[in-house]
């Protein structure tokens, strides 16, 4: 039976633990006190076969100085994010050119894995033959599908987290339905746009990575970045709004990533831009206001 060893102990990576201890010898190495016997140290994980590495993004460069994984090693990367301007791949692929590299992407809420509900995920490579290796290894509630496109699969995770605290803005502002259909499509334009200028491919973002995963997290409360949204439309602070739901809400900072990135690149982001000024204060009813004059 192959050993995985799954690294963090947040919502995701317990998520994946269960997923994955279905039908594997799987174990999960975190900081945290999970109270789990499927706990180990990152020494102790070492001589595994396959590692999930399931860190917030904003973290991982840190991580990855402390926790080395072996150089050849069988990597599935669920982190997503961008971070101090880098994608997650451009991290894993400079310190890990020769390892068998797989980036996990698509539809999927923590607490409905947890819970065994079927779901469809894409894993993104550059060697399919990587991607066929973890195949297999998914429990029967998941259907996985191997994908090329590297790139665009990370983008559709990061900037779907964006997406999602607008929608809850719209949300919580009582904006009505078609207000939030209206900019959840037009986000899915932008995170295109945004995509292709770093060589996506335009059929990433029709499917489970791009689409899919967008239309879950921009409409559901379960999703902690529309919950972000909402909070911050009540007016409540952004220190309080994390502080209540109690886990890291990845939009947050990657809507900041996003907007660097096309201001450098002169990308036309109006959504990113103005979740990211809202980050650092501005108010979502002048940011209402700017988006309605946007060309």
């Amino acid at each position: 039976m192959p050993k995985i060893s799954v690294f963090g102990g947040g919502a995701w990576g317990k998520a994946l633990h269960f997923a994955f201890s279905q039908t594997n010898d799987c174990y999960i190495v975190s900081r945290k006190n999970l109270e789990t016997k499927s706990q180990i140290t990152p020494k102790e994980a070492q001589d595994s076969d396959f590692f999930i590495v399931a860190i917030v993004s904003s973290a991982l460069h840190a991580w990855l100085a402390t926790t080395p994984l072996p150089k050849e090693a069988k990597i599935l990367v669920a982190s997503k994010g961008i971070a101090q301007g880098q994608f997650v791949s451009e991290i894993f692929e400079s310190l890990y050119p020769n390892a068998h590299l797989c980036f996990l992407a698509g539809p999927s809420f923590a607490k409905e894995v947890q819970a065994s509900l079927p779901c469809a995920l894409n894993i993104h490579t550059n060697q399919l033959e990587n991607a066929k290796e973890w195949l297999p290894l998914f429990p029967n509630f998941i259907k996985p599908y191997a994908c090329e496109d590297i790139i665009g699969g990370e983008i559709g995770g990061a900037y779907k987290n964006v997406i999602a605290i607008a929608s809850g803005i719209c949300e919580g502002m009582g904006l009505g339905n078609n207000a939030r259909a209206s900019l959840v499509a037009r986000g899915l334009v932008e995170m295109t746009r945004f995509g292709k200028y770093f060589g996506a491919q335009d059929s990433t973002f029709l499917g489970l990575s791009g689409a899919g995963d967008l239309f879950l997290t921009a409409n559901s409360t379960l999703s902690r970045n529309f919950r972000v949204g909402i909070g911050l439309a009540l007016g409540k602070t952004l220190p309080t709004i994390l502080e209540e739901i109690g886990e890291v809400a990845e939009g947050v900072k990657t809507s900041k990533e996003i907007y660097s990135l096309s201001q450098k690149h002169n990308i036309y982001t109006p959504i990113a831009k103005e979740v990211a000024l809202i980050m650092n204060g501005k108010n979502p009813k002048q940011s209402l206001n700017d988006l309605m004059k946007s060309s």
